[in-house]
């Protein structure tokens, strides 16, 4: 899989841009704040329908334009599909498949991207949110139909806390009724059940393709662990049998047994949004334990992890496009070399620095220079 053409109109700080891609690597390169980012931000966009560097669609559109397009042409097992989103801010965002307008939705998974990033470390430093939202976004990629289920429990999630603090108030004034609790319960724990077997399933497959991509970023200094933390108890684990209507119970179960502290605090206790995917090397926690160099070989592992996962389904015509945004000037010499003898035989890796002398040597391929909002192919 790869990108062939990108054509963006009033996307970030371009107007307009058109660009030819080739197989093999492709390196950006250009003082920070000349629009690097954007062009692989834009390519990843295609893939996921987000930013990985803000949360709203709004920043994506150039100053002073109401929309912003994207258009990526996809080269995949001998055939070729373009993509069209339209980023309207405040409105519904567009999409074409082939010139035949579908559902933004429809158009998930045509691409697929894994994209490294200095904002990275922040899975291993960071909060649990972070590390739930890597889940959550690797489920969408493999199988696009979790964007559905994700969005479904996110809205039943928000209306179950409005209402747990509606009711929690009039409770207290003595005439409150939380009989509608137990309808918002079962959409929670049904949209929930589904969320969390996907997860569970995920981090299955995923824990031993980290430790093998830990051991090599690391040249074997310690072992990477992943486990699954659920508030339905500690025995809801990655390598226990996923049952989604026995969870779907359990969740029920569990949200009985937390009503009455959830009315007093107004808010959701149960569910996949209060889970957290833990992470160690050698046995021990990563976050408060890993030094930074091991914090780095971790988050890498974490996405050469998922590129493994992805490539490695069946088809065989799905190997994602790997995007290392800024990330060679990050990491000290050992990391950077490891890393590009890596991802070097990859279909098509899109790579951004400051400058060329950042992009090691297994990554010399084609390079454009990026200046003043300009692209241009200089080999």
């Amino acid at each position: 899989m790869r990108v062939t053409h990108l054509s963006l109109v009033d996307f970030r700080s371009y107007a307009a841009v058109e660009l030819d891609l080739d197989v093999g690597v492709s390196a950006f390169v250009g003082p920070n704040g000349q629009g690097k980012t954007n062009l692989i931000e834009a390519i990843a966009y295609v893939a996921t329908h987000e930013s990985h560097r803000v949360a709203t669609d709004a920043p994506l559109v150039r100053s002073g334009a109401g929309r912003a397009v994207v258009r990526s042409m996809i080269g995949r097992a001998g055939r070729s599909t373009l993509v069209e989103l339209e980023i309207t801010p405040g409105g519904s965002n567009r999409a074409r498949v082939n010139r035949a307008a579908v559902r933004p939705r429809e158009a998930l998974g045509l691409l697929r991207t894994v994209l490294f990033a200095p904002e990275d470390l922040a899975l291993v430093k960071g909060d649990p949110d972070g590390r739930r939202r890597f889940l959550d976004d690797l489920l969408v990629t493999r199988a696009p139909r979790f964007a559905g289920v994700r969005s479904d429990f996110e809205r039943v999630l928000r209306q179950r806390n409005a209402l747990l603090k509606s009711a929690g108030a009039t409770i207290k004034a003595g005439r409150g009724d939380v009989r509608t609790l137990d309808v918002w319960d079962a959409h929670l724990a049904n949209a929930g059940a589904e969320l969390l077997a996907g997860r569970l399933r995920l981090t299955r497959e995923l824990s031993p393709l980290v430790g093998k991509a830990y051991a090599a970023v690391s040249q074997g200094q310690g072992d990477a662990g992943l486990a699954y933390r659920s508030t339905l108890g500690d025995d809801v684990t990655a390598e226990a049998a996923v049952d989604r209507d026995l969870l779907q119970a359990r969740m029920l179960d569990a949200l009985a047994r937390s009503r009455p502290t959830e009315l007093e605090r107004g808010v959701s206790l149960v569910g996949p949004h209060r889970d957290e995917l833990l992470l160690s090397i050698g046995g021990l926690p990563a976050r408060g334990y890993a030094s930074h160099g091991e914090s780095w070989s971790l988050a890498l592992a974490l996405r050469l992890a998922s590129y493994d996962l992805l490539r490695g389904e069946p088809g065989g015509d799905a190997e994602p496009v790997l995007i290392l945004d800024d990330v060679f000037a990050e990491l000290d010499a050992g990391r950077r070399d490891r890393l590009a003898e890596l991802v070097a035989g990859a279909e098509q890796v899109l790579v951004t620095a400051a400058v060329a002398q950042d992009v090691p040597e297994p990554l010399d391929g084609a390079r454009f220079d990026v200046m003043d909002g300009q692209v241009r192919r200089v080999r």
